[in-house]
């Protein structure tokens, strides 16, 4: 069992290792994902989220759009997994996230990725999970 760090970590780059880690066959555990950051401008990346929410066609076939910060990480690690076959929903089952620290894990080492880390920006223009759940009105 991995459990990877989400503090000042970058969403793609996160999410992409530990759906690979979830397609070997590892139960794979995301801790603090209301830190997880988003490159970009905060007012672009705001707007960006605002718009795919408004964006639908038949309200009740359309998609729905969490404001819980781990299952917002959670969907942008399924974009990372081959969905659609068998073998890509077997691995996402294998994956948890979780707003904070749970104490079960308090004790455990938690991993964190240097190649995820937000020092690896050029620029300091990025916006936390957890404030774009604040702002479109849900829990960090």
């Amino acid at each position: 069992m991995k459990i990877y760090n989400g503090n000042e970590m970058l969403l793609g780059r996160l999410a992409s290792r530990v759906a690979k880690d979830a397609l070997l066959g590892e139960e794979v555990i995301v801790v603090n994902c209301e830190k997880i950051i988003i490159s970009g401008k905060k007012v672009k990346t705001l707007t960006d989220e605002k718009e795919r929410r408004k964006r639908k066609g038949y309200p009740l076939k359309s998609a729905k759009h969490t404001r819980l910060s781990d299952r917002f990480v959670r969907r942008a690690i399924r974009g990372m997994l081959p969905w659609k076959s068998t073998r890509g929903r077997e691995a996402f089952k294998r994956i948890m996230c979780h707003v904070g620290v749970p104490t079960e894990f308090a004790d455990k080492e938690l991993i964190t990725i240097e190649d995820a880390s937000v020092n690896k920006l050029p620029t300091l223009k990025y916006i936390r999970v957890g404030e774009i759940m604040n702002h479109l009105r849900g829990k960090p």
